[in-house]
């Protein structure tokens, strides 16, 4: 596959390729995953359970415990006992992450990612503490990335909405708008109590809505996004005055014979 203009590209065989921020990324939660599994085989079940307990995301521990890195750390976190918890995230990461970050640059999608994993973990933090407290499910902790996983769903489905996807396992090819919307309708079923498995629907859901929030033209995230946009092009544009001003007097650095 070639290269795409101002996105460094790395290539494997069959064209397969990873942008630097899906790479970095991908490489961080394997080697959580890997280290979980180093200390579940050569420790004490206690010492994985206290590393859990201190980086997953235990609402409780939270608030009030201030814990407050939980939410950020959580998401290099995953299931030790089975290797599909992590393969299915980073299959999505590789699969949609790539095109999101060629669409943005790598700064953008990491800010886009980080914010709807972080957004959909508040989400759930605020959920579980406000109506479960006291019950073992404010207590229980949640790992995992897939709050920012459908966070970068649901941009693909924003930006390539006609884009079409294969649904795996069953061979059912549809749009990426439709999939979102049909990801969306299950999460939202689930998430209000209709699903009785060990997966945390409110941050699959929570990340949908945070990144909702934030690409929607005119909510409150778009408009400190490109607040904050305009402030960063605004301290460019000072540091480039300030630097010609600084040097405009100053002789080339390769001078020649011609006079401009």
């Amino acid at each position: 596959m070639a290269s795409r203009a101002g996105i460094r590209n790395y290539k494997f065989s069959f064209n397969f390729f990873l942008t630097p921020a899906v790479q970095w990324l991908i490489i961080a939660n394997v080697a959580v995953y890997i280290f979980e599994i180093l200390l579940r085989t050569f420790s004490s079940p206690s010492a994985l359970n206290w590393f859990i307990g201190h980086f997953g995301l235990v609402p409780s521990a939270v608030v009030p415990g201030l814990r407050i890195w939980q939410p950020f750390t959580y998401l290099f976190l995953h299931d030790d006992s089975t290797i599909w918890h992590i393969l299915s995230n980073m299959f999505f990461l590789y699969m949609f992450g790539r095109e999101l970050e060629l669409a943005w640059g790598r700064n953008r999608f990491l800010q886009y990612y980080f914010l709807t994993g972080i957004g959909a973990g508040i989400i759930n933090v605020v959920v579980k503490v406000s109506l479960f407290w006291g019950q073992p499910s404010a207590d229980k902790a949640t790992i995992g990335a897939s709050g920012a996983i459908f966070g970068v769903l649901l941009a693909c489905a924003i930006l390539f909405p006609d884009r079409q996807v294969v649904m795996f396992p069953i061979p059912v090819k549809m749009s990426m708008r439709t999939f979102v919307i049909a990801m969306t309708v299950v999460e939202f079923i689930f998430t209000f109590g209709f699903g009785g498995d060990n997966i945390s629907h409110i941050c699959h859901f929570g990340g949908m809505l945070v990144g909702y929030i934030y690409l929607r033209r005119g909510s409150f995230l778009y408009n400190v996004r490109n607040s904050v946009t305009d402030w960063q092009n605004k301290r460019n544009r000072r540091r480039f005055e300030v630097y010609i001003n600084k040097h405009k007097k100053d002789p080339p650095s390769r001078p020649d014979n011609w006079v401009n």
